[in-house]
């Protein structure tokens, strides 16, 4: 960002100004995995692991982040899954290589993974990461340094992701018609972003049980991690529509946008057909906001701090990109994404399920006040707004609030129906109590307290006061008539 764009956020934006400078200054991270201490988890001490960690942050600053504050040796299995996927990501993506070498190479990924030494410098020369696969050998060689259950899981999951990939690229690249080439159905594309999102899902929690961070039986949470997955990747191709569309790329399934009129996925870019665009968009956000309570459902399940961290910003962030995207014509001609300082609030603040919750709540509600009744989508997007509403006053009800030490309190909000439910059963409560210990009172003839009135010489005196008070009004009323009679006889 420069300088004018520093001194816009400050004026338009103050307190995301305020957090992004708060977030530049004051903010350290949780972890140096460069520092010696650190060396028998992070393997910052072996140059192979030293070039996987150069590698992170060359292809995603943004995991990098958060990737490197996850606990002990975690963060370095993390990013070993992160990179033989990215790996595998390229060889889809690149559309320079031939289906016939493309089929082999996504097929037997996995069998690449335990073969010292292999590399592959077949990637065209514009495509971004293809440095990371010329110098592959190094992560085969940490992927040696893992436990024998966390290879399993990474190799397992490369297995599954590398056949779904060539699947679809094959239908893409013999596609007999320019129809045949897109997504079809939601089905269709929801299969899609499981194998390239909701597997990674799978296999992040199936490390984090591994780890001994979580639980156990959270790698048996397949429909929540797969949800967790699609909620991000269906994100992301809802923003990056422009770009792919550019490159060939058609991953917005056909039963969403041919409805509103459109034959191909470019028209959606002509101005002229703006309208029906939005529709389609807003048919987008719907899908991809249907998997917004499992993944809220899943952040409940976490119990490390760093692992929460892990998984909540992406989901927030995500939500958040939603907002500023959803009925935003700009999604169809360029690159939509959420201001830094807007970034960096949410960084600081998930950090705990309620708050993310809240963060979530309020950008649905954003996202329902820009909808608007001609819109195809609007009543079942109003249920999937309500439905987030509901899920978090449920777990966390908007009337306790959490006070300092993290002790909970009510607050007294007489327009909250269930608070004067609450209030109610606590004076009938009340009132049974004292029902009860006076019928025993009277049971064994004790004498009941009598009530006290005020006593009669309070009234004499305020009596009193009133008629001394009124004489003296009177006199000075009588003073002033006779002054102004003498004053002008």
């Amino acid at each position: 960002m420069g300088f004018s764009e520093y001194l816009l956020l400050a004026l338009v934006h103050p307190t995301e100004f305020r957090s992004l400078l708060q977030y530049k200054l004051f903010h350290d991270p949780k972890r140096d995995i460069s520092a010696v201490q650190e060396h028998p988890t992070s393997g910052w001490d072996r140059r192979t692991m030293r070039r996987c960690w150069h590698y992170l942050d060359q292809t995603s600053r943004s995991f990098a982040a958060v990737i490197k504050e996850l606990d002990g040796d975690l963060a370095r299995t993390i990013c070993l899954f992160y990179l033989v996927l990215r790996g595998l990501d390229t060889i889809e993506d690149d559309m320079t290589i031939p289906d016939n070498e493309k089929q082999p190479l996504l097929r037997g990924f996995h069998t690449f993974l335990t073969k010292p030494g292999w590399t592959f410098d077949g990637n065209g020369p514009n495509e971004k990461d293809r440095d990371l696969l010329v110098e592959f050998d190094i992560v085969i060689t940490e992927l040696e340094h893992l436990d024998s259950e966390s290879s399993r899981i990474i190799i397992d999951i490369a297995r599954k992701m590398g056949t779904g990939m060539a699947d679809f690229t094959y239908k893409a690249a013999n596609a007999s018609s320019s129809s045949s080439m897109y997504v079809e159905t939601i089905e269709e594309f929801d299969l899609y972003c499981h194998y390239v999102a909701g597997l990674v899902g799978e296999g992040l929690s199936g490390l984090f049980s591994a780890s001994g961070k979580e639980a156990e039986w959270l790698a048996d949470q397949l429909v929540l991690s797969n949800s967790m997955g699609l909620l991000l990747q269906k994100t992301n191709i809802l923003r990056d529509l422009a770009e792919d569309v550019e490159e060939g790329r058609h991953f917005w399934p056909k039963e969403i946008w041919g409805k509103y009129g459109f034959t191909e996925l470019k028209e959606l870019t002509d101005r002229k057909n703006e309208e029906n665009a939005l529709w389609a968009l807003s048919g987008m956000t719907v899908n991809a906001l249907g998997h917004l309570i499992d993944s809220l459902d899943y952040l409940t399940l976490l119990k490390n701090q760093s692992v929460f961290n892990f998984c909540a910003i992406p989901a927030v962030m995500a939500v958040a990109t939603l907002s500023v995207c959803f009925m935003n014509p700009d999604v169809f001609h360029k690159n939509v994404k959420i201001r830094r300082g807007q970034a960096v609030q949410l960084i600081m603040g998930s950090t705990n399920p309620r708050d993310v919750a809240y963060f979530i709540r309020d950008y649905i509600r954003a996202i329902h006040a820009k909808s608007t009744p001609a819109d195809p989508n609007h009543l079942r997007l109003g249920v999937i707004c309500s439905q987030v509403e509901q899920w978090c006053e449920h777990h966390y009800p908007s009337f306790i609030k959490v006070g300092d030490g993290g002790r909970a309190q009510v607050e007294q909000a007489p327009n909250e129906a269930r608070l004067r439910i609450l209030i109610r059963e606590d004076q009938l409560r009340n009132g049974k109590q004292l029902k009860a210990q006076l019928a025993r009172q009277a049971q064994y003839g004790l004498q009941q307290p009598k009530e006290e009135g005020l006593p009669w010489i309070f009234f004499v005196f305020v009596l009193a006061m009133f008629l001394l008070v009124m004489g003296l009004g009177a006199i000075v009323v009588y003073g002033i008539i006779w002054w102004s009679e003498e004053s002008n006889p």
